[in-house]
């Protein structure tokens, strides 16, 4: 007897750039992982040069469609309309919050035909970096959400409640599923790391990842022979190495680039540090832990505290506390000061959890 088709075997997905965003990084993890279990994957990517060109997905069972647009702008985005028309997949996976002004355009554009969407909540939705005027945008914008989009995933129980106040929606129209973790490549320890103790960040070069508080407080530390090294790419490559010259720690800050596999890194690391504003659920700080490496993290997100569950596996401490930052480190760095015990990363099964909800959306589509 022949196993009928998935409800989801066609799956489409589209991301801006390859820059090295942690969004775009998990979606080719999860297209790689849906294309093994079966479903057919259309990748939709404006632009594909970048770091992350190394990760598409190539060579997997029931192959990844992979439509380049040749356009690296958000606007150019406006093309997934037509190439849903075109391929006419059973569901639209929009991969983070970034996305979803094209998920409503896509929706507009296609009426009734659309087939569901669904959305990831991958930052923040509390903005408090933001002013008055913006954040009240922003809420209104979140509220129109379950207007076009079928259904949300959030990757933490916590990050559920705070979309289900932000959003405004049923509670049936919302998921918990764990991003899934990045396999390791290697456990050599990378040339380009600095001899002795180090403090190490992951994370784009961008406003939001505020490295600038950490190369702040680079002196101030209690310990003057910690080097920093922060692995990532991004437009603040330039005000980050002024600022680390201007401080005299050109030989103690270390900027290598973007690096497909930190995990060697992680576990060398005195600490593993993040700056942010604001995040969604920091992968980096569960990587970090599951190499039983201690975290000093900003309390940017509402699922770093269900990360960081307590004092013997890391510090959180405020945006812009700088003595506490400072404070934390010192913690960390402290001569013989014991470290966690590795914790395994969730999400092992991840892509499965995803194309089951998949399934459900679809078929109930199709008895509507």
């Amino acid at each position: 007897m022949l196993t009928p088709p998935p409800e989801a075997a066609s799956i489409l997905a589209y991301a801006q750039t390859l820059k090295g965003g942690g969004v775009e990084r998990v979606l080719l993890r999860l297209a790689r992982n849906w294309a093994d279990l079966g479903r057919r994957v259309t990748l939709v990517i404006g632009d594909t040069s970048g770091p992350l060109a190394a990760e598409l997905p190539a060579n997997v069972p029931a192959s990844v469609d992979v439509r380049v647009l040749g356009d690296p702008s958000y606007s150019g985005l406006r093309a997934v309309a037509g190439i849903v028309r075109t391929v006419a997949p059973d569901l639209i996976f929009c991969p983070g919050n970034h996305y979803t002004g094209m998920a409503l355009y896509t929706r507009l554009r296609l009426g009734p035909r659309c087939p569901p969407i669904v959305a990831k909540v991958s930052n923040r939705l509390d903005r408090t970096d933001q002013g008055a005027l913006l954040s009240l945008g922003y809420r209104t914008w979140l509220r129109l959400h379950p207007r076009f989009i079928d259904h949300v995933v959030a990757m933490t129980p916590a990050m559920r409640d705070e979309a289900i106040g932000a959003m405004h929606i049923a509670v049936d129209r919302i998921s918990v599923i764990p991003n899934p973790p990045a396999p390791a490549l290697t456990d050599e320890a990378p040339s380009w790391l600095p001899a002795g103790t180090f403090l190490l960040g992951v994370g784009r070069l961008a406003p939001q990842k505020r490295w600038d508080r950490m190369i702040a407080a680079l002196p101030r530390l209690a310990r003057g022979d910690v080097h920093l090294v922060i692995l990532g790419e991004g437009a603040e490559r330039t005000a980050l190495e002024a600022q680390a010259a201007a401080l005299g720690l050109q030989g103690r800050v270390h900027l290598p680039g973007y690096v497909s596999d930190p995990r060697a890194a992680l576990g060398r690391a005195a600490a593993v540090v993040l700056t942010s504003d604001f995040e969604g659920v920091p992968g980096v700080l569960r990587e970090a832990l599951a190499e039983g490496t201690p975290v000093v993290s900003t309390d940017s997100s509402v699922a770093v505290r269900e990360i960081v569950t307590g004092p013997a596996l890391g510090s959180v401490v405020a945006p812009g506390d700088e003595q506490a930052l400072v404070a934390a480190l010192d913690h960390w760095l402290a001569p013989g000061r014991a470290r966690p015990e590795p914790i395994p990363e969730p999400g092992t099964d991840s892509a499965q959890r995803y194309l089951d909800l998949f399934d459900s959306l679809v078929g109930i589509r199709r008895r509507a």
